[in-house]
């Protein structure tokens, strides 16, 4: 395969417990495998409970892959529900990457800094999309969707098809049946147009 045809992503996908950060990861590997690209993900948790902070580090390429994790400066992108923990993770974060984050706090910590300097930090990124999924999510018809929200704002910055993402998405909530998987391609949908607008 020349180096011209060779695609490469590396992605820190961050948030809290029960924010859905594993059913973005499972859409993304689906789509990758369809798409003939190899992937590795490794999950980082924190504390292993609802609210605790959830990272995963997901490389995908068309050539083999050796390392499940991404070096310090090597992220292609962090696609965070959390803007907390997207602030956490920007030293990760390759000079032309870029940040997809949550306006959105989850305010599971006594201390949780300010959210203007918290989305300050964000944006300070080369380049950064910050998109209120909380509001788009319940435009979509459930507040818990906001992962899905954040998948379709990431989606015109992944090398994967935006068509792959969808068929993943209807593959993954297909069985808690059809208005699930309305709600949640809807809501990529929203996210997916704020972050083009």
């Amino acid at each position: 395969m020349s180096g011209r045809n060779m695609r490469k992503q590396d992605i820190i996908l961050a948030g809290v417990g029960g924010q859905g950060i594993l059913s973005i990861a499972a859409v993304i590997d689906q789509a990758a495998l369809e798409e003939g690209l190899s992937l590795k993900q490794a999950e980082v948790h924190g504390m292993a409970q609802r609210g605790g902070a959830v990272q995963s580090h997901l490389r995908l390429a068309s050539q083999t892959i050796f390392s499940d994790l991404i070096p310090r400066g090597g992220a292609d992108m962090i696609l965070s529900v959390e803007p907390l923990e997207a602030a956490r993770y920007l030293d990760i974060l390759s000079p032309s990457g870029i940040v997809v984050s949550s306006s959105t706090p989850f305010r599971n910590i006594p201390d949780y800094p300010d959210l203007e300097e918290l989305l300050n930090m964000v944006r300070s990124a080369p380049r950064a999309v910050v998109v209120d999924s909380e509001k788009l999510a319940k435009e979509a018809g459930s507040s818990r969707a906001q992962n899905m929200v954040m998948l379709g704002a990431a989606a015109p910055f992944l090398i994967l098809k935006e068509e792959s993402l969808r068929r993943s998405i209807e593959a993954l909530f297909k069985l808690r049946g059809e208005a699930l998987v309305a709600t949640n391609l809807k809501a990529f949908d929203l996210g997916r147009r704020a972050a083009s607008a």
